[in-house]
């Protein structure tokens, strides 16, 4: 049931710097909050999971999210709740315990607790359930250098797996402006990258970690990409779906 179009148009490639200008520029210019463009980018996570891994029904499907303390991490949290909702048995490991998330994704940490989803910390990796799909929110585009401590070994867990890997933004590990695959990285079976593709997802041998890529609608608006400090021509590339494949 994998009925994406695929997006043929012209697309720019953003650097890391110039997302986290757009992050501002929808915050501080257009007043569409992080939480929204989080739910946002859950949500279809959860949508691409369910029709691209499930052929449309999670159900009796048990899912595993691997998720970091920051923005990458909040959207896998929506991800859970949502798949959660669709009638998945999920369990979610953190890297890091509840008071290291920042806000935002500490709120989504909290509805998963409400919701009585099983949460975990990666020294319970190998007591976890064989999943029939991972979803990677371990590091977004914050990564600096390569992942270590309890990030490491869940990237190193997930890989090890047989079970297929669906990234959120970037493969954890890959460097989303020079592409640069850091030991570990995942290797990912499908990648879901938000509003527009990262630079580092187009480099030389950085396409076995993303494996297939997709883009997912944040709500971005497209005249913000014009603005004087990314000024860039950007089209109605959703017109037809929140989400495209770009390859």
């Amino acid at each position: 049931m994998n009925t994406y179009p695929t997006y043929d148009g012209d697309i720019p490639y953003l650097t890391t710097d110039q997302m986290r200008e757009v992050d501002r520029a929808m915050i501080e210019d257009f007043h569409i909050e992080l939480i929204q463009m989080m739910e946002n980018a859950g949500r279809n996570l959860a949508h691409l999971a369910r029709n691209r891994f499930f052929d449309g029904n999670v159900s009796n499907k048990t899912v595993v999210v691997l998720a970091g303390t920051g923005g990458n991490g909040g959207g896998a949290l929506v991800c859970a709740r949502r798949l959660h909702n669709y009638g998945a048995t999920i369990r979610v490991v953190i890297t890091k315990a509840d008071n290291a998330f920042t806000p935002i994704p500490a709120h989504q940490l909290d509805i998963i607790h409400r919701l009585n989803i099983p949460v975990s910390q990666a020294d319970d990796l190998n007591n976890l359930p064989t999943p029939n799909l991972i979803v990677d929110g371990v590091i977004g585009y914050s990564l600096n250098g390569a992942p270590r401590n309890t990030a490491r070994d869940m990237i190193r867990w997930a890989n090890e797996t047989d079970a297929s890997v669906l990234s959120l933004d970037a493969p954890s590990g890959v460097d989303t402006t020079t592409g640069t695959v850091y030991d570990p990285a995942i290797q990912a079976t499908a990648t879901l990258t938000l509003a527009l593709p990262k630079e580092g997802l187009r480099a030389d041998g950085v396409a076995n970690q993303v494996g297939e890529l997709y883009l997912g609608d944040l709500s971005v608006p497209p005249q913000l990409y014009s603005i004087p400090s990314l000024n860039l021509t950007v089209g109605h590339i959703f017109e037809q779906s929140d989400i495209v494949r770009i390859w």
